[in-house]
């Protein structure tokens, strides 16, 4: 399979889902993602989802990972789309968020912090495959935002369906992840 079909057999497959379904798939999410053994976490990214694409959010991830990491911070990004960067915000009380021109909401203030302080990314996307190679939306925004960080960064994906057996696409640029979390199981590469 290539990126682009599996964007288009994804973004079919999400949209097809029922709010019933998405409450479990959430629900179930969050059981198996209990059940990995991470490290402890001082900062971790996170992304707010696009709910009218049916994305899991990782919110209530992040909310566990909290109870669990005490003093754990979450940074949430913005892109910027000349260079297909990403400055990365420290979460705070105050922090306002709006919607970029994919339909992205990110945060518009706050302190920045730097890719190599993070421990851990969870990470949207559209598939996967066996090999941990993840296909997003396109733009290459997140595999930028990876290779700027530290080399023992964990990457975590969230996906509502299987890997898939082949991205046959795959090129240097891109980054693989070293779990992928679904309702099923949990992944690891």
């Amino acid at each position: 399979m290539t990126k682009v079909q599996a964007r288009k057999i994804y973004r079919e497959k999400r949209a097809a889902l029922s709010v019933k379904d998405l409450n479990i798939f959430q629900d179930l999410l969050l059981i198996r993602f209990q059940e990995l053994a991470l490290p402890y976490a001082s900062l971790v990214h996170a992304y707010l989802p696009m709910y009218e694409n049916k994305e899991p959010d990782p919110g209530p991830l992040v909310d566990w990972l909290r109870f669990t990491d005490p003093g754990m911070e979450t940074t949430y990004a913005a892109i910027n789309s000349f260079d297909f960067s990403m400055k990365h915000f420290l979460q705070h009380d105050e922090m306002c968020f709006k919607t970029n021109l994919y339909g992205i909401p990110e945060p518009i203030s706050g302190p920045i912090v730097s890719e190599k302080d993070i421990d851990i990314a969870i990470l949207p996307l559209l598939a996967f495959d066996l090999s941990g190679n993840r296909v997003g939306y396109g733009k290459g925004y997140y595999d930028r935002f990876i290779s700027n960080c530290r080399t023992d960064i964990i990457k975590i994906g969230l996906s509502f369906f299987p890997a898939v057996e082949n991205i046959e696409d795959v090129d240097l640029f891109d980054k693989k992840l070293d779990f992928c979390v679904t309702p099923d199981c949990i992944y690891a590469f």
